[in-house]
């Protein structure tokens, strides 16, 4: 029935349920109390209500600021004139304990992280990474800041994500620094280095955090509940360290050099290379083909062992227990039940305390946790947490994951190709498809499953590896403009020396703050930072050798027309005749 309030003059709705689906409403309302109760009618989302409370008796209504039209047009949904029956198709159990476990483990990284990524930056950049660790540190104030004046919620990945903001966050500063260091190498005052510096990062600066935006932004609308909130963080971490790194850090340096400051002291552990890096492409392209294809036979091997409850639907079980039972003797207990079981025991890499995994078809965990504690009291199993996820939904998963990720290089491609040229927009998205190809192959020879939040990771790589990538093309396009004679592939070589120190140095602090995730960060998010910190590696391999050697190829080695350059095409003739040895 469909009335309005006339006190208020809302809307309300009210339903009454037969006995059957009182008895398992008033369970649903029960346990979800302040949580959001989607109406879904031919798979589509009509209405979703807070549960202000349990209902028991199976008649209750609902309210809200709609027309009497809506209003009806939601009771009609409520008819159910198809009779489908209720059923919970996701559902997730965590004992407070693990949760509280769960958040102070991600926050001992996150400090950790933030520790050891200040430790470097300190030691390396000496005053100037002083300036970055005041900015990383505002950064990370203003990120909480605006999480909570939005009303996010601090999800287990999501304080994955600020971890990881706190290695990407001195990205910029590190081109930054590097751009002053070039300038005062010829020989430039102080305060024009520290000039010219910023205004040269600036372009590429923008372009990699935008590319890595992205990815955030396809998080937050096509991911599921943990990877929709690691999106938000990274999104809004990125926003706030361009705001840092390009006006907060500016405005420090700015009062240093009013202040008297004239030198700028600085590390150099990595001095000029010229490492014929083009020269190593097709054997950089074996190495990965090899690894690409021992992975993916091995997933064909492992076959449905490979999808973890997240994909292929399930109940994972996690128990803690007082005496540890032999595995052999559980997994025979657990294996005549029918379907696919799995039982092992995890061991957080910074300590603390051993729990028991239990991954069998939907619906078994209960009956699993039944027969275990009953066969082996002694053991004194207790649930810690309990995932169930129906099989429609773990279809949904991998359907929205493969859509993300396609999404997510497409734009980049279209991106790429508008700011600098279409045979760097290919190349780059060539490099992120063998990103995401050598992070999965590595990924499963490790025995590991997938989830929903290695999503959130392949996609992060997606960002962290074009930045990397945008930084080199960004120096081609300088050099070309610039005039700056050789041929387009000895052109690439001198981009990738003059580049390398900072891609160095950004990916050892990536990997800084990916350590603490993994080692600190407890077993909720282990194969999220595994993951990432295999992308750190082959992204920083795809950019120095991948990406360059597909543009080159692509190009025929014709150094192309950039901008308004008035640069004469040049012609490598190696490459133009011998364009597989650029492959």
């Amino acid at each position: 029935m469909v009335h309005r309030n006339p006190v208020d003059n809302s809307v309300a709705i009210s339903f009454t349920l037969d006995s059957e689906g009182a008895v398992k409403f008033a369970k649903v309302t029960r346990e979800n109390v302040g949580q959001l109760l989607g109406i879904v009618l031919d798979g589509e989302l009509t209405s979703a209500p807070r549960i202000n409370g349990e209902i028991p008796s199976g008649s209750g209504e609902i309210t809200g600021n709609f027309t009497i039209e809506e209003g009806i047009e939601l009771a009609n949904v409520l008819e159910n004139p198809l009779e489908t029956p209720v059923k919970i198709l996701e559902e997730r159990r965590v004992d407070p304990s693990l949760g509280a476990d769960s958040v102070r483990s991600g926050i001992v990284a996150c400090i950790i992280s933030a520790v050891l990524v200040s430790l470097f930056m300190l030691c390396y950049y000496m005053f100037a990474g002083l300036v970055a660790n005041i900015a990383m540190i505002l950064n990370l104030v203003i990120l909480l800041g605006v999480m909570c004046l939005i009303g996010s919620t601090l999800t287990i990945p999501g304080i994955a994500g600020i971890v990881l903001t706190v290695g990407m966050a001195v990205d910029a500063n590190v081109l930054i620094y590097e751009r002053i260091r070039e300038e005062l190498a010829k020989g430039k005052s102080l305060r024009s280095a520290v000039s010219s510096g910023y205004d040269r990062a600036f372009g590429v600066i923008f372009d990699g955090n935008i590319t890595t935006l992205f990815a955030g932004i396809i998080m937050i609308i096509m991911g599921t509940g943990p990877v929709r909130g690691f999106g938000v963080t990274l999104s809004i971490g990125i926003a706030t360290s361009m705001y840092t790194a390009l006006v907060v850090t500016r405005l420090v340096f700015d009062y240093a050099l009013r202040g008297g400051k004239q030198k700028l002291g600085m590390l150099k552990v990595i001095g000029e290379t010229n490492f014929d890096f083009m020269g190593w492409a097709t054997k950089a392209f074996v190495i990965s083909a090899v690894v690409i294809i021992a992975g993916f036979g091995y997933t064909f091997y492992r076959g449905s062992d490979a999808l973890g409850v997240d994909f292929k639907g399930g109940d994972s079980l996690m128990l803690s227990f007082e005496q540890k039972i032999p595995l052999e003797k559980l997994r025979a207990t657990v294996q005549p039940l029918p379907g696919e079981n799995r039982v092992g025991y995890q061991v957080p890499l910074s300590g603390g305390r051993e729990t028991l995994s239990v991954v069998v078809p939907e619906g078994q965990g209960e009956d699993v946790e039944k027969l275990l504690t009953e066969t082996y009291p002694e053991a004194k199993f207790t649930r810690l947490s309990l995932d169930r996820i129906g099989a429609s939904v773990g279809s949904e998963i991998t359907v929205g994951a493969i859509k993300a990720l396609l999404l997510a290089m497409l734009v980049i491609l279209f991106y790429v190709a508008l700011r600098y040229e279409f045979s760097f927009a290919v190349g780059s998205v060539v490099a992120l498809l063998h990103d995401i190809l050598m992070a999965i192959a590595v990924f499963v020879m490790t025995g590991r499953q997938f989830n929903a939040p290695i999503i959130a990771a392949l996609l992060t790589i997606i960002g962290f590896s074009i930045n990397d990538t945008i930084v080199i093309f960004d120096r081609v396009r300088e050099d070309i403009k610039m005039g700056v004679s050789g041929t387009f592939r000895e052109i690439f070589n001198r981009a990738i020396n003059q580049t390398l120190a900072r891609t160095i140095i950004t990916s050892v602090t990536v990997l800084l703050a990916v350590a603490a995730l993994y080692i600190f960060g407890g077993s909720v998010i282990n194969d999220f930072a595994f993951v990432f910190a295999v992308g750190v590696i082959v992204g920083t391999w795809s950019s120095l050798f991948i990406s360059s050697s597909v543009v080159l190829w692509i190009s025929k080695g014709r150094k192309p027309k950039l901008g308004n350059s008035d640069v004469a095409v040049a012609v490598d003739p190696t490459i133009y005749q011998e364009p597989k040895t650029e492959r």
